[in-house]
């Protein structure tokens, strides 16, 4: 068993499971309602479930490895590999929250502290 790798899973699914409630009350059904172009609507649409696609799989693959089922295959470049992208996403939503006009943004987008937590322990564990 692979602690490091079991507790992102962890993490990676209470970050899916927000990003399937919150986000979608609090970021999908707004945007799909809002009065702009059906093109990058839809395109914004696409881009949740690309999301969506993403940390479903990534977890998945690190409770896999977390709890000892062997792939057949040398696994770190892959853990490395979600790590590096979880920590890009956290380094995104950071420059993002702070180069905002909104008031508190590191707070109000603070996803980047489940990515952070996500990449640490998944580079740890690989």
């Amino acid at each position: 068993m692979n602690w490091f790798l079991f507790i992102a899973g962890l993490f990676g699914a209470f970050t899916t499971a927000g990003h399937f409630t919150m986000g979608s009350k609090n970021y999908l059904k707004p945007m799909m309602d809002a009065s702009f172009d059906e093109v990058p609507k839809k395109v914004m649409h696409c881009v949740f479930h690309y999301v969506s696609a993403y940390l479903v799989l990534s977890t998945a693959v690190l409770f896999a490895l977390g709890i000892g089922i062997n792939f057949q295959v040398n696994t770190t470049l892959l853990v490395r590999f979600i790590a590096v992208n979880y920590a890009i996403f956290a380094i995104t939503q950071i420059i993002i929250a702070l180069t905002s006009k909104i008031p508190s943004g590191i707070a109000k987008l603070f996803q980047w502290m489940l990515f952070i937590v996500v990449a640490v322990l998944a580079w740890v564990g690989a």
